[in-house]
């Protein structure tokens, strides 16, 4: 699984870029399959990735277009995808995001994901061995008309609320 250090993050954007890049040739935030969020207000940056959760909610592609992979990820098959959108409305955090009708999800690059290399700050880690699955259903029925942006603010949030607390208490 990959993991993410809220507090190691800088908001460089560089796991972004090397996604793109590994996956299509080129550089561009809506073609990478991790995303940055930036919460403002209180200057964190949050990467949010596929959490390979328990409930696997992708999964019920009415096509069979999904299936998981050895290593735990999600794989699409884009000849049986027919774009119904409705993988990205399912996934609770907005990891899954169609563009020009093609779904991009992590894949975990085939086991050597790109963007913990390309994080020299190690806020994402990638353990294969750790493949405890966590629970995302708290977020799939307060999310279930949001963007998949809004998803991703949403779960930025509640990742780091702790985070959150601990700079407010340090300051007082």
């Amino acid at each position: 699984m990959i993991f993410v250090d809220p507090g190691k993050c800088s908001g460089c954007s560089r796991c972004e870029v090397s996604c793109s890049f590994f996956h299509t040739g080129m550089v561009g935030r809506s073609s990478a399959r991790i995303k940055i969020v930036k919460i403002e207000g209180t200057g964190i940056d949050f990467p949010v990735v596929c959490q390979h959760c328990k409930e696997r909610y992708c999964t019920k592609c009415p096509q069979n277009a999904i299936e998981i992979g050895k290593l735990g990820q999600i794989i699409i098959s884009p000849t049986l995808c027919t774009a119904c959108y409705l993988c990205e409305q399912l996934c609770p955090i907005g990891a899954i995001e169609l563009y020009e009708d093609i779904p991009f999800v992590c894949d975990l690059c085939g086991g050597d994901p790109q963007c913990v290399q390309a994080c020299t700050l190690g806020a994402i880690t990638y353990e294969p061995d750790k493949l405890e699955p966590i629970e995302l259903k708290v977020f799939k029925t307060k999310n279930k008309k949001l963007t998949p942006e809004q998803k991703r603010v949403r779960f930025a949030l509640a990742s780091t609320k702790q985070l959150r607390e601990k700079w407010l208490s340090g300051r007082n």
